[in-house]
């Protein structure tokens, strides 16, 4: 992903439903203790991906673990995406075909950087969405839950800046011509580091945050997500934004010291973070 300076891109803020402002916290309920999302089986999984070691793009290591993701997916499938790449897809059917379908992402890729094992980056994003999607039970929810682990979010060794979104997100541009039609996009990234803060992403469209920040609110969990916006980000939720889809990104942009570095290692990971991340989410469906 890349970052770039809100006041530059003010016309495009309009795809995310505004970039200025803080969002609402939503319910004034009392918040309750939630305990449904296995933050133990969403750490192992980080785990078994950090153990892979490097696993950028296009790699035979990353294709390994693509096969072990599309077998712990419910219907797993993959997605070509150009250059060999390939997304790994799995769907929760809804009770309600009318309900339309919510996409649930995160990309399973690493930079390629020696020594770089992205256990935040974006082991811990491609964990929650796959536990989530073994914790939902088919039909238990209104909308279908399309789930999506995007290959080719970091774009090629030797890339500028400026080219970013020209050469990177690869596997989210795919996906977002084929899922145009999604109620809403949840993007999971930088979301398992300890001291984890995740407020709104300032692409990220300003209704569907505050309904996440009720849902943290709900089930207890609304300390991981302060009110404010902070930077916007290029990320694979971006193109689910110019499709014309709600979209959120969930990333600490304040983990940025171990952005790329071999210290984004598993002494990272909190599977409190993990925990909050994945309850908050998992409420969050149940609106949608």
């Amino acid at each position: 992903m890349f970052a770039v300076r809100r006041s530059a891109l003010l016309v495009l803020c309009v795809l995310a439903a505004g970039c200025g402002g803080s969002s609402s916290a939503g319910s004034t309920k009392t918040a309750r203790v939630a305990d449904r999302f296995d933050s133990a089986a969403a750490y192992r999984w980080v785990k078994r991906q950090v153990a892979v070691g490097p696993r950028p793009a296009g790699s035979p290591q990353l294709h390994r673990l693509a096969a072990k993701l599309r077998d712990a997916l419910p219907r797993g499938r993959y997605e070509a995406v150009p250059g060999g790449l390939r997304n790994v897809v799995g769907t929760v059917p809804g009770r309600d075909p009318s309900a339309g379908y919510v996409v649930v992402g995160a990309h399973y890729e690493t930079k390629d950087v020696p020594g770089f094992v992205g256990a935040n980056d974006a082991a811990s994003g491609t964990a929650v969405a796959l536990q989530l999607a073994r914790t939902l039970r088919p039909r238990a929810i209104g909308p279908t839950v399309v789930f999506i682990l995007f290959d080719g979010e970091e774009s090629p060794p030797g890339t500028p800046d400026s080219q970013f979104l020209e050469k990177g997100l690869r596997g989210s541009k795919v996906a977002a011509r084929k899922y145009r039609d999604a109620k809403a996009m949840i993007l999971l990234d930088y979301v398992g580091n300890r001291g984890l803060r995740l407020p709104r992403e300032g692409f990220s469209n300003e209704a569907l945050w505050s309904k996440l920040r009720a849902a943290a609110q709900r089930v207890g969990k609304s300390r991981f997500f302060p009110n404010g916006t902070e930077t916007s980000i290029y990320d694979d939720h971006y193109p689910f934004l110019r499709a014309g889809v709600p979209s959120i990104d969930l990333i600490d942009w304040s983990y940025r010291p171990c952005d790329d570095k071999p210290c984004d290692n598993l002494a990272k990971i909190s599977p409190q973070s993990l925990d909050a991340t994945g309850e908050s989410v998992l409420e969050l469906l149940r609106t949608l």
